[in-house]
C-alpha cells in the first residue's frame, strides 16, 4: 500500500474535503553502492565544514538562504512552515481550467488523494464534477517545506494531485532551431505526410504500461544474479555486449523510401 504523506483537506470556495495525500509512484531505479576497490567495503560520506574541513554533527546543521554571495539568513523548519501556514496540508484550489489546456511539459510528480471517511461524498462529488466538465483544478500545496503549483485531476476512481512546474521553469522554444510549423514550408510533400500518417496509424496500439520495461535494469539484475551464482561477488568483469545496431536516419537515405519500408513492417512492437 502507498504511504501516507500527510492528512489535510482540499479547499475550494467554502468547501473543505478532508483527504490523505499518498505517494502514487514507486521508483525502480538501478542504484549502485560505491565500494573500496581492494576490500569491497562501502564508501561513506561525512558532512564537512567547507571552511575548516572539520566534520559537523547532524544536530548542528541548519538551513540557510544565500541572499548575497557568502551571506546567509538562517531559517528554522518552524519558520519555513509558518511562512505559508494556510497552504500547509491544504490543497488550496485557485481556479479550474480545461484539462487539455495544460501542456504535459508542466507535469511533474503525481500523488493520490484519498478521502477521509467524513469526506467521502464531497470527494466523489468533486471527482465526478471535474470528469463531467473536462476540467482540472489548479491549486497551491506545500510539500516537504516547499510550495508547489499542482493540478487536481480526476483519474478514474481517484483524484490525483500532480505537481506542476512554475511558468518560469519551462524554457521558451524561441532560441531553438526548428523547422517551420507548416508542412509545405518545412518541405514536406503531401505524399510523405500521407505515408507518415499511415505509419502512425499502423503502429497505434492501446497504452499498456506493463508492456514496457527498463531493459538496462533487467540486464543489470540478470548480470548480478549470474555473478552471485558463480561466486564472483568481488570480481569486476564486463559481460559480452552485442554490437549496437546502426539505425538508418532520414539524412542517410530518401525519406519517402524509409516511410515505404517502415509501412511494410506492420504493427507496433507490442501488438498481439
Amino acid at each position: 500500500m502507498s504511504r501516507v504523506i500527510w492528512k489535510g483537506a482540499i479547499s475550494f470556495g467554502l468547501v473543505n474535503v478532508p483527504v490523505q495525500l499518498h505517494a502514487a509512484t514507486r521508483p525502480e531505479r538501478t542504484s549502485f553502492n560505491l565500494l573500496d576497490k581492494d576490500t569491497a567495503d562501502p564508501i561513506g560520506y561525512k558532512q564537512i565544514n567547507k571552511r575548516t574541513g572539520k566534520e559537523v554533527r547532524r544536530e548542528n546543521i541548519v538551513r540557510g538562504y544565500e541572499y548575497e554571495k557568502n551571506n546567509y539568513v538562517v531559517l528554522s523548519d518552524d519558520e519555513i512552515r509558518s511562512a505559508s501556514p494556510e497552504s500547509t496540508q491544504t490543497v488550496d484550489i485557485l481556479a479550474f481550467v480545461e484539462a487539455y489546456s495544460v501542456s504535459f511539459l508542466y507535469l511533474d510528480t503525481p500523488y493520490y488523494l484519498v478521502p477521509e471517511r467524513q469526506g467521502t461524498k464531497a470527494y466523489a462529488l468533486l471527482r465526478e464534477a471535474l470528469a463531467k466538465t473536462g476540467k482540472i483544478g489548479i491549486a497551491n500545496v506545500v510539500l516537504h517545506n516547499k510550495q508547489h503549483l499542482a493540478a487536481l485531476i480526476p483519474a478514474g476512481a481517484v483524484l490525483a494531485l500532480n505537481t506542476l512546474r512554475w511558468g518560469g521553469e519551462v524554457l521558451d522554444i524561441g532560441d531553438l532551431s526548428l523547422p517551420p510549423a507548416d508542412a509545405k514550408a518545412a518541405g514536406v510533400s503531401p505524399r510523405e505526410l500521407e505515408m507518415a500518417t499511415k505509419l502512425i496509424d499502423d503502429m497505434t496500439e492501446k497504452w499498456e504500461p506493463e508492456h514496457y520495461h527498463d531493459t538496462f535494469r533487467d540486464d543489470i539484475l540478470a548480470l548480478v544474479d549470474r555473478k552471485v551464482r558463480e561466486g564472483k561477488t568481488h570480481e569486476i568483469s564486463e559481460g559480452a555486449r552485442a554490437p549496437a545496431r546502426t539505425r538508418t536516419t532520414a539524412d542517410v537515405v530518401d525519406l519517402s523510401e524509409l516511410l515505404k519500408r517502415s509501412l511494410g513492417r506492420g504493427k507496433g512492437k507490442h501488438a498481439a
